[in-house]
C-alpha cells in the first residue's frame, strides 16, 4: 500500500505530518510527500520537509490514496483552488481510492466535489464548515468519519486516536 501525502508549501501542521509519517512507517505503508512547491516546505512550528515529488508530476494511479495535511497554509495558498490537486482528487475518487483530509484541508476535498452526501467530521473553523455544507457534505459530530473512500478527521488533535481505526479500515492493521 502506498499513499500520497499533500502538504501546504508553508505553514502546514507539523504534528499532523509527523503523526501520519510515524503511523505509516510503523505499519509499512509507503508514501510520497508532495506540494505545489519545488522547494522544501516549512511547518507552523518550524519543521522542514523535503518533497518526494512535485504535485504537477504525480500519477494518482500509482497510489492507494491521499492524505491532505491541515494548517494555515491551506488558507494562505488557497489550496482549495489548486487545479492540479483537485484533478488528482477527482481521479482518485473516480478510481474509488482513499481520500483523507484533516481539519481545514477538508475544504480542499469539498471543492474537488467528492463529498456530496458523505458524512464529514465537523471541522473546527467556520469557513471550512460552510464550504463542506455548500458542497453537500453531511456534518457529523464525530471527531473522525469514514464514509466509503472518504476519511475526514476534525483536527490534528484527533488524528492519533483516529489512526488505529483508519489503519484497520485500510486493512493494514
Amino acid at each position: 500500500m502506498k499513499f500520497l501525502i499533500f502538504i501546504p508549501p508553508n505553514e502546514f501542521k507539523d504534528e499532523t505530518l509527523s503523526t501520519t509519517k510515524t503511523f505509516f512507517d510503523k505499519w509499512g505503508i509507503g508514501y510520497d510527500i508532495t506540494s505545489y512547491s519545488t522547494k522544501a516546505c516549512t511547518g507552523m512550528h518550524g519543521a522542514v520537509q523535503k518533497l518526494s515529488i512535485n504535485t504537477n508530476k504525480v500519477d494518482p494511479y500509482q497510489y492507494d490514496g491521499i492524505l491532505l495535511v491541515d494548517g494555515n497554509g491551506v488558507e494562505s495558498y488557497k489550496l482549495q483552488e489548486f487545479r492540479p490537486l483537485l484533478d488528482i482528487l477527482l481521479k482518485l475518487n473516480n478510481a474509488n481510492k482513499y481520500i483523507a483530509a484533516v481539519g481545514n484541508a477538508q475544504k480542499i476535498i469539498a471543492r474537488a466535489n467528492v463529498i456530496k452526501g458523505k458524512k464529514i467530521a465537523t471541522p473546527q473553523d467556520t469557513e471550512t464548515k460552510r464550504t463542506v455544507q455548500v458542497f453537500h457534505g453531511t456534518l457529523s459530530e464525530k471527531s473522525m468519519e469514514i464514509d466509503g473512500n472518504i476519511i475526514t478527521i476534525r483536527d490534528s488533535g484527533a488524528l492519533e486516536e483516529s489512526m488505529n481505526i483508519i489503519l484497520e479500515h485500510l486493512g493494514v492493521r
